[in-house]
């Protein structure tokens, strides 16, 4: 019989091509979806890519309440917990964002280690092991903690921080015999799924679209998110991955050469891609009254990497070239959009 595994979150990005790549391997998946609605469209989302038959079930669940988890992990071997708050990093209360991604972890966490589950791999990010002062070329890895306190101005980032730092304190306090992996990915893009749950592929829609005017001398280190569903699903039984921290990363582009691989690919097809720069003096005032541009500012010039050297020698796990990541991203929007 096949194992059962839970994948928290299922309209969302990472968690979508994490269930694709389950039900390719043979799992019986589960996920949860704040509302049962939505399941219609979590499985046509999947059904490109896969057909999920009878082996993909919906419970419904919200990080911010206590029902439906119990019910959402029991039978189960494994659980991914992906789900996490988006999208809404210049909210102004930062417990927007910190407090369903903290307490939605422990909920997920509490109910696993009732049920039995063997191992949760639990999605982070790459904003949790950032050093607070960024080199021109510095690089960070697993053993680097970021420092909340630096991310005052960065919801998002803290919220990531704050939740994987109280899993794994819970796992030291009651998680038991269960086992806990957490999966810190870079910029996460590649193809899409649906237009629902574009993730971080929005920025690549607001590149095209002119919605980004100008391009900030900011750098990215690119992995393409069905790397990034492997890697969760090679932590989840790879024996070597228990009680550990993977940095799931790719190569570092520019935003520049992002937007140069899109007008490369594109041409005239893309009139509004940006060819000029945003100074880093315009950056460095606009801090001062843009909650985006403050965001910016520490990483203005700065060709920061994160090292996944373990998770290649631990999982044997690989990713894509950043450029073909991109140009897959903008193809498979035009694919949804119906436009391919």
């Amino acid at each position: 019989m096949a194992e059962t595994v839970l994948v928290t979150g299922g309209t969302g990005y990472i968690a979508g091509w994490c269930i694709v790549e389950l039900l390719k391997r043979g799992y019986d998946v589960r996920t949860t979806v704040r509302r049962l609605s939505k399941e219609g469209a979590v499985r046509a989302a999947v059904a490109t890519q896969v057909d999920p038959g009878g082996r993909l079930s919906f419970f419904a669940a919200d990080l911010t309440k206590d029902d439906g988890w119990p019910a959402a992990v029991a039978g189960c071997g494994y659980v991914l917990h992906v789900a996490s708050p988006l999208g809404a990093t210049q909210t102004k209360n930062a417990d927007d964002l910190v407090r369903p991604a903290r307490e939605g972890a422990l909920r997920v966490l509490r109910a696993a280690t009732k049920a039995g589950v063997k191992r949760v791999v639990l999605t982070s990010s790459c904003g949790a092991a950032t050093p607070t002062k960024l080199g021109v070329n510095s690089v960070s890895d697993e053993t680097q903690w970021s420092d909340p306190e630096a991310q005052k101005n960065d919801h998002y980032r803290l919220s990531k921080t704050l939740a994987e730092r109280a899993a794994w304190d819970f796992m030291k306090e009651q998680g038991g015999t269960m086992e806990l992996v957490t999966i810190l990915p870079s910029a996460v893009f590649g193809p899409v799924l649906s237009m629902d749950g574009l993730g971080s592929v929005q920025f690549i829609q607001r590149l095209i679209d002119g919605r980004l005017p100008r391009i900030p001398n900011v750098g990215l280190m690119v992995v393409d998110v069905r790397d990034v569903a492997l890697a969760h699903i090679l932590a989840m039984t790879a024996p070597g991955a228990a009680g550990e921290r993977f940095i799931a990363s790719g190569d570092f582009m520019w935003m520049k050469d992002v937007a140069q691989t899109l007008r490369a690919k594109l041409g005239a097809r893309a009139p509004k891609i940006p060819t000029k720069n945003l100074p880093d003096f315009v950056v460095s005032i606009g801090a001062n009254f843009s909650h985006a541009l403050k965001t910016l500012k520490p990483l203005v010039g700065r060709s920061h990497r994160f090292a996944s050297d373990k998770a290649r020698r631990v999982l044997n796990w690989s990713t894509r070239p950043a450029a073909e990541t991109v140009w897959t991203a903008r193809r498979s929007l035009l694919a949804a959009e119906g436009k391919a």
